[in-house]
């Protein structure tokens, strides 16, 4: 009988500690430690800077499968970085995009790693950490639907979107 008992309270412990979530977003934060834009209502254009009504918060564009800011991307990042400091309530989560080749997978990953790329950059340039967060699209988001290199560089981005 107590072979069972142990089974059924081993059992019960582990489905007790898998469901407890890692954060019920009370503090804001997500279950990595960075805040979740999901939980903060939004003050500005659901679009971002993709939607090109945030003055002074402008999406920047990559090169094809590159990570690299150019000396435009990093001009438009100095902008970005006076917007975010001159708005201390906003939390802004810089969101990266691919084109449409390569696979999802891969689109993933370069999103985020353009995402990040950007995120050091400010964070380089003096933006705190804990005002900025980070998601990848990959080629989910895609602005121009073409086939052409003019829509594939148009996808190829970091957008921005402040909360507050």
């Amino acid at each position: 009988m107590s072979k069972y008992l142990f089974v059924f309270l081993a059992s019960l412990l582990l489905v007790v500690g898998c469901s407890k979530p890692k954060n019920n977003g009370a503090d804001g934060l997500a279950g990595d430690g960075s805040a979740d834009i999901s939980e903060r209502p939004l003050a500005f254009d659901p679009l971002g800077s993709d939607s090109g009504s945030i003055a002074g918060l402008n999406s920047v564009n990559f090169d094809y499968d590159s990570t690299t800011l150019t000396s435009d991307a990093k001009a438009k990042l100095a902008q970005n970085a006076d917007w975010i400091k001159n708005n201390a309530g906003a939390v802004v989560q810089i969101e990266g995009h691919c084109d449409s080749r390569g696979s999802n997978e891969y689109n993933l990953t370069l999103g985020e790693r353009r995402a990040n790329a950007v995120k050091a950059y400010l964070q380089g340039i003096g933006v705190p950490a804990d005002r900025l967060t980070v998601i990848s699209y990959g080629e989910e988001k895609l602005l121009a639907m073409g086939d052409s290199e003019a829509d594939h560089a148009k996808n190829r981005r970091a957008n921005f979107v402040p909360s507050k």
